[in-house]
């Protein structure tokens, strides 16, 4: 007797499942790559990024964000496509994809493709259905736009190596900040087993660098460079210890960008933490600001946290938490301080600080000048001095300071003050494209 194991599905059936079994996953950056037209194909990618539109929860849904499928062989507690959940199941073929992709690029609604998947069969599989969608789309296709694919660990390095040729950007997730987690919520993942892929990338990216040098047609690998992503909130871990899990990863395998994402109970599993508040999002929003401060600004984890201080405090953005248990640093002259030392004033970010820099060359600055360039003036006027002088006199303590700028109302990015709602925006809003 024959058993069928899927319900037939049309395309449009798949692609909604697939498309919002893809939404937990954040690490869906665009920019960093320059690949043009070369007049053969379809689409292109400049350094400059694609021009994103965003959802209402802040997802970046200009790229056609799906899973190869949401079939799995683990059994990872805070996954909703895990092994022992009764959802519907689903695998796209590689020529479906294609159609997809080159659909909805035609029709404007995209300008490239996010691809990640669960793991189906086997890591090699899995990682072959990948490369032949990519090698469909880049030879038969000839598109030229931007492509994110998942490395999955376990994979052959064979099959990685080819896949990296034909991707803009590679991504590993590291699923939870420490391997202790990983233990508990996904014993079935080693932590080694992540890092290896993520390793080799590293190194064919330098080599890559090397060899086009040397010939400069040759075939680039992974220009745009390789993201990760952990899970907040699932396990016990502080902040001080997932900053340096980030900052391990930006200074020992090159890591483009570090995603955060809050951890949203999916499951219904004793080992997974209750969040009567619902999900962490200032928490995240405050680690997305002190990855910015490593990577931007030159602090490091120890300046921000410490073992004795390991969370952020959620009432004022790191940087200007560390101002205030500095400021024996303060005040600036923005006339004479050099550039990294602006960079460390509240209400100073890295544009505004190189105007300044090149802006006194040429006279003197005033107040007025510095908030056309930028600068955030209920902020910094604490912390800085202009020409000798303070925009009004203000008292350089500790709970003066905070006291005001608390008074300010930090604006918080959208879905933070609110009720959050976990939905990506949907691609057939269009009723001529509804099911």
């Amino acid at each position: 007797m024959n058993y069928q194991i899927e319900k037939p599905m049309t395309l449009f059936q798949k692609l909604e499942i697939l498309a919002d079994a893809a939404k937990y996953d954040v690490a869906c950056t665009s920019s960093g790559v320059d690949r043009r037209n070369d007049g053969q194909g379809i689409g292109n990618c400049i350094k400059a990024g694609i021009c994103h539109s965003f959802s209402a929860d802040g997802r970046c849904i200009s790229l056609l964000k799906i899973l190869m499928t949401n079939e799995c062989i683990y059994d990872c507690k805070y996954c909703i496509n895990r092994r022992s959940n009764d959802v519907p199941r689903t695998t796209f073929t590689p020529q479906e994809i294609c159609d997809l992709t080159i659909g909805f690029y035609r029709r404007n609604y995209i300008e490239g493709l996010f691809l990640s998947s669960g793991i189906v069969v086997s890591p090699d599989v899995t990682m072959e259905l990948l490369y032949q969608t990519l090698y469909k789309l880049r030879t038969e296709y000839h598109f030229q736009g931007y492509i994110h694919v998942k490395a999955i660990p376990g994979a052959s390095p064979e099959l990685i190596e080819k896949t990296g040729y034909l991707a803009d950007r590679m991504s590993v997730n590291l699923e939870l900040p420490t391997a202790e987690g990983l233990k508990v919520l996904a014993p079935q993942k080693k932590r080694e087993r992540m890092l290896a892929p993520i390793q080799q990338v590293q190194t064919m990216r330098r080599s890559n660098k090397e060899e086009l040098i040397l010939y400069r047609h040759a075939p680039k690998f992974v220009p745009a460079g390789q993201s990760t992503q952990m899970i907040i909130g699932a396990t016990g871990e502080s902040d001080y210890q997932i900053m340096k899990v980030a900052e391990h990863m930006y200074q020992k395998y090159d890591m483009k960008r570090v995603f955060f994402s809050a951890f949203v109970r999916v499951n219904d599993d004793q080992l997974l933490p209750a969040i009567p508040g619902g999900p962490p999002l200032l928490r995240e929003h405050r680690l997305y600001q002190a990855d910015w401060l490593l990577r931007f600004y030159g602090f490091g984890t120890e300046e921000l946290l410490s073992a004795e201080k390991p969370d952020f405090n959620l009432l004022l953005d790191p940087k200007c938490d560390w101002a205030l248990r500095h400021l024996d640093q303060f005040p600036v002259e923005v006339m004479k301080a050099d550039y990294d030392t602006l960079l460390r004033v509240p209400g100073i970010g890295y544009k505004s600080a190189q105007r300044i820099v090149k802006a006194r060359r040429l006279g003197s600055l005033d107040y007025g000048m510095l908030k056309k360039m930028g600068v955030v003036l209920k902020r910094a006027i604490y912390f800085i001095t202009c020409q000798g002088k303070q925009m009004y006199p203000v008292k350089l303590q500790e709970d003066f300071i905070l006291r005001n700028i608390l008074d300010g109302k930090e604006k918080l990015p959208m879905g933070l003050t609110g009720e959050p709602e976990f939905r990506q925006l949907s691609l057939f809003d269009d009723p001529r494209f509804s099911v």
